[in-house]
């Protein structure tokens, strides 16, 4: 018998300001746990439309656009299967691993998305998994978000699954993180306090408010400034969903290609067809935010003493920063 197919369609209008940008990039960071192939493809396919017409992937979207997404959704499978899929494995014991997520790969499966993701690489590379929550989720103590890259701690059994739960919900995670932002901050160092709630006008959104929400604490400092943008260093004291993407944003400095957030729209004063040009070129380097999730610490349960894992951040993340490090280094030598 045939599997039904049922689907969802997906409205996005785009609002003044809007920089220019393809549609299937757009669709990419708009579409939860999409990929840009699969995105592609649905254009391709005649499931995308803007203003009423079909388009090529390659459309620029521009502002008052009303663009309308068919996505088909295939039904939940019974089990989530393994997949030979290469991790990068940091840490391992008989208790947990520590994975280096590289950037696109989304954590567990989900509605559009019940492959290639870190749960089938893991299930293909170990079957020691804890099995405490949805089984969907199978040793998933936390998660980061699927464009951004870096360090996460997976449970093998459910007895150290709670307890490292625990350090996360009393905040005694230690968590470093690495982001490429626009600008640079006036103030070196400090932090940034607001409450998180969802975004009203887009439930995927999150953004800061006075009222509402939950509590949201991030420390940052500044570790290298580059012309009009800054490498920093984020600790997190909370951990809420897209907390450093939206308090950066919350502070007029956006993590640079976060679209979600700001990241790829050119700011005032780099809007000159040269310097637009230059931008553009940078920003091709980096399809997603750029956020690494570079340290984490823990207490191990079993073994009672602190650990620290760090990690490098992704090719593209480091390939932005060579390339902003270079032009840095130029300008000075003109000046």
């Amino acid at each position: 018998m045939a599997r039904i197919i049922t689907e969802r369609k997906l409205k996005y209008e785009i609002p003044e300001g809007k920089s220019k940008e393809r549609i299937d990039l757009f669709l990419t960071n708009s579409i939860e746990n999409a990929t840009r192939s699969k995105v592609q493809k649905l254009i391709k396919e005649g499931l995308v439309e803007v203003n009423g017409k079909k388009i090529k992937p390659n459309y620029l979207v521009n502002p008052g656009d009303l663009i309308i997404a068919t996505v088909p959704i295939s039904p939940r499978p019974d089990e989530t299967e393994p997949e030979d899929i290469p991790i990068d494995i940091v840490y391992e014991d008989e208790f947990f691993l520590i994975v280096n997520k590289p950037p696109g790969m989304v954590v567990h499966p989900a509605i559009g998305n019940y492959t290639g993701t870190l749960v089938n690489a893991l299930l293909h590379y170990t079957k020691n998994l804890s099995s405490l929550n949805d089984p969907a989720r199978p040793g998933i103590v936390h998660r980061i978000d699927k464009g951004t890259s870096g360090l996460m701690v997976v449970a093998k059994d459910e007895w150290t699954h709670a307890m490292l739960s625990k350090q996360f919900s009393a905040h005694t995670i230690e968590r470093e993180y690495w982001a490429i932002c626009w600008g640079i901050p006036k103030v070196k160092e400090g932090e940034i306090i607001g409450n998180i709630s969802r975004y009203r006008k887009d439930k995927k959104k999150f953004a800061v408010t006075e009222d509402e929400g939950k509590h949201a604490h991030t420390f940052y400092k500044v570790l290298e400034s580059h012309d009009f943008t800054s490498l920093v260093s984020l600790k997190l004291k909370t951990g809420r969903t897209h907390q450093i993407r939206v308090h950066l944003s919350h502070i007029n400095h956006p993590v640079f290609g976060d679209d979600y957030y700001g990241g790829r729209k050119i700011s005032a004063g780099w809007e000159l067809p040269r310097m637009k040009s230059r931008v553009n070129n940078l920003l091709k380097l980096i399809d997603r935010q750029a956020l690494h999730a570079k340290t984490l610490g823990i207490y191990h349960p079993h073994k009672k003493e602190f650990m620290r894992f760090d990690s490098n951040p992704a090719e593209d993340f480091s390939n932005l920063l060579e390339v902003l490090r270079e032009q840095s280094s130029m300008l000075q030598t003109y000046e």
